[in-house]
């Protein structure tokens, strides 16, 4: 992920493509669920279903579906598709991010990309990437209602 506006101004001059804009925004998982699919031999491989919220820059909600492979140590990794309902710089649309999670000794780290042609209504021909860091001391499994105990700070690039 590029962090600088000056590179991002010369890139849009270079390109005639709109500059990119940061956002920020707080996720609050609702609730989630972890139902394992195949525990035949070694870690055990999940199937994960996540709704979340977000506010900040990015104020909406999400449907998450997700892989996981679970060790007994409980670290993780995770690959995810998620359906992000939400306004974004004022605009208001859809769009479809593709995710890939660790997990390890309760450290969570996650890094996320728009799917390309999945935007709609404002924020249709949006692209993007971003991702979190964060504690996670029930690791990738497990279920969540708590919905204010679950909170990660997510940071993106967009570009429409």
């Amino acid at each position: 992920m590029r962090l600088g506006d000056a590179d991002d101004r010369a890139d849009h001059r270079r390109n005639r493509r709109p500059p990119r804009t940061r956002a920020e925004a707080t996720i609050t998982v609702q609730d989630s669920t972890a139902e394992p699919f195949d525990q035949a031999a070694g870690p055990t491989l999940m199937e994960v279903r996540i709704r979340e919220t977000f506010s900040g820059d990015i104020e909406g909600d999400s449907t998450v579906r997700a892989l996981q492979m679970l060790r007994k140590d409980r670290s993780a990794c995770m690959v995810s598709l998620q359906r992000v309902r939400a306004r974004l710089g004022g605009r208001q649309g859809t769009f479809v991010l593709q995710g890939a999670e660790t997990v390890a000794d309760g450290e969570i780290k996650a890094t996320w990309s728009v799917v390309p042609g999945s935007g709609t209504g404002e924020l249709e021909g949006l692209r993007g990437e971003g991702g979190f860091e964060g504690r996670s001391e029930k690791g990738l499994a497990g279920r969540w209602t708590t919905g204010s105990s679950d909170r990660r700070h997510s940071r993106g690039w967009f570009r429409r």
